[in-house]
């Protein structure tokens, strides 16, 4: 009987003792947040991130608004240029957040001063919504006038497309982004740009 008792009381000190070694090892592993500089450059898994969706942002519309296209119109009309940025569609193989990416670039081109960009069919029609309000209910010396919205001159439009290429482990994927910028009101194609990233992922070091 007794060393029944004992046997059973070495199983339950057992027991705790595991119990106690997991608790602090638990506590020992727990999730680290540091914060970091929101320009810094990660690429954990490889894939579009902040950072290729701000690089091709800017470079493409660095090489959009560098191209003759903005100085005949300039010659033409005397002004800056009126941009909307319609659609960009994701082709690619992987979720990406064109959202995101129309964002950057509307920043880009607003960076630069040298256009006027407007806002989407999506973001007027809550505007619209706001000035037939302001019309019953703001006082006349504030209220928005209708009709005085600004038509945009230009549309740029693109896509984003991948090529992925796997073996043993290691990938090599190809993003390819394509914009175009079109005259709304003659339909003319006024300049085409495209931005290719490539990425290795794999555990070791790439040797071409």
């Amino acid at each position: 009987m007794y060393k029944i008792l004992a046997a059973e009381t070495a199983v339950k000190y057992t027991i705790y003792a595991v119990l106690i070694g997991i608790i602090a090892f638990s506590g020992c592993s727990s999730k680290q947040v540091t914060r970091i500089d929101t320009d810094t450059t990660i690429d954990l898994s490889g894939r579009w991130n902040d950072t290729d969706s701000r690089m091709v942002a800017d470079q493409m519309i660095d090489e959009c608004l560098n191209h003759p296209w903005i100085n005949n119109h300039g010659m033409s009309t005397g002004g800056k240029p009126t941009v909307i940025v319609g659609g960009i569609r994701n082709k690619s193989m992987e979720h990406i957040p064109v959202a995101t990416f129309i964002t950057d670039i509307e920043r880009a081109f607003i960076n630069t001063g040298k256009v006027r960009p407007v806002s989407s069919s999506g973001e007027r029609s809550e505007i619209r919504e706001e000035r037939a309000d302001q019309g019953e209910f703001a006082s006349l010396e504030t209220v928005k006038r209708m009709g005085q919205e600004l038509g945009a001159d230009y549309m740029m439009t693109g896509e984003i497309n991948t090529i992925e290429d796997r073996v043993e482990g290691k990938q090599v994927v190809f993003y390819q982004t394509d914009l175009t910028l079109t005259n709304i009101e003659t339909n003319e194609k006024v300049w085409i740009g495209q931005k290719e990233i490539k990425k290795f992922i794999g555990r070791g070091k790439f040797k071409p």
